[in-house]
């Protein structure tokens, strides 16, 4: 991702709304779907016996989702003949992945509650369901988002940071959204569970900065597996662990990057630059300072809002059908109304 982003991305950025009001509260749908977050978390348990990686996928869709635009479900939105949606975004295609968890989740909610539970409250619910069930923090989140209209592909690719970031360009980023130094590292720790892909690594083994050499910052041992993960001649799809833990949520993470063991550039970068390092080497001698760190970023970035008009989805993938002057204003209004 290059930082140099146009005027009007900037000033978008810039006017991403944080709520922090009634609009979102905890226990949104205690009246009008009681069940919604047990019925979220049954079909993550299910999806974590099935393919533990899909949990760590559906956790980073938070941050995928929330930092274009706002929390808003536009990233599960599929391709339109006159809309290019977000899912083959460059920071998207081949490597979010396990859609149908959520598909699964909407199904289960629309049997029990229909149109009541909107897809982007879903993926903060399942995000939230993925850390806690492989051994992270549990938290309370905030709900009672409206599902996007639309899906913007150019805004995905100008402002997700891409695998070869560095510490200062995530920064920035973060910044934008009143971010600060210590919730990038401490997000960064979502890293502690799932897999990346050699297509990640590549230039970090062979060509890092176009030297035609590999990183000076990766420990030589691992250097050598790395290099027999993924040769120059490697289906660059081929995965491997994003740290040693790979199915366990912890602070090992932040103990590979002190060893100089991080898989992802954006990874490492943490620990080889002044300003971020303190915080690598804090969470990774304290496990509950890094949790506490993470739920705080959790929630920050999932108040992140863009104040559009929206609705609640009935399928995930699509906008529902139906005349634009019908579409619902606010999912309050429509609990108010059930009272």
């Amino acid at each position: 991702m290059t930082m140099a982003m146009p005027l009007f991305l900037m000033f978008l950025l810039l006017h991403i709304a944080w709520v922090a009001s009634s609009d979102l509260r905890p226990g949104f749908y205690s009246k009008t779907c009681p069940k919604a977050e047990l019925i979220v978390r049954d079909v993550m348990k299910k999806a974590l016996m099935r393919e533990p990686r899909s949990v760590a996928s559906v956790m980073r869709f938070q941050f995928h989702d929330c930092f274009v635009n706002g929390c808003d479900g536009s990233m599960l939105l599929d391709d339109t003949p006159t809309m290019l949606g977000e899912k083959l975004a460059l920071s998207n295609i081949n490597s979010l992945r396990s859609y149908e968890v959520v598909d699964q989740v909407k199904e289960a909610l629309e049997k029990d509650c229909p149109g009541v539970v909107s897809c982007a409250d879903i993926i903060i619910m399942a995000s939230r369901d993925a850390v806690s069930l492989t051994g992270g923090p549990e938290w309370e989140v905030r709900l009672g988002r409206l599902d996007s209209l639309s899906a913007n592909q150019e805004d995905s690719n100008n402002i997700m940071p891409s695998p070869r970031a560095n510490a200062s360009s995530l920064i920035d980023l973060f910044q934008k959204y009143n971010l600060t130094v210590k919730d990038l590292v401490a997000l960064s720790g979502s890293h502690s569970i799932g897999q990346g892909r050699c297509f990640s690594v590549m230039f970090r083994l062979y060509n890092q900065s176009g030297t035609g050499r590999p990183d000076p910052a990766i420990d030589p041992s691992y250097r050598q597996y790395l290099n027999r993960l993924c040769p120059l001649d490697v289906d660059q799809n081929v995965t491997g662990n994003l740290d040693s833990t790979p199915f366990v949520f912890d602070n090992q993470y932040f103990k590979d990057l002190a060893a100089r063991r991080g898989f992802l550039n954006s990874d490492q970068t943490l620990f080889t630059f002044p300003h971020t390092r303190e915080f690598v080497r804090l969470f990774s001698r304290r496990k509950t300072e890094f949790f506490k760190a993470f739920v705080e970023g959790m929630l920050k970035i999932g108040d992140l809002q863009s104040g559009r008009p929206g609705e609640v989805r009935t399928n995930c993938r699509l906008v529902n059908a139906r005349p634009i002057n019908l579409l619902l204003q606010s999912p309050h209004n429509m609990e108010s109304n059930d009272k």
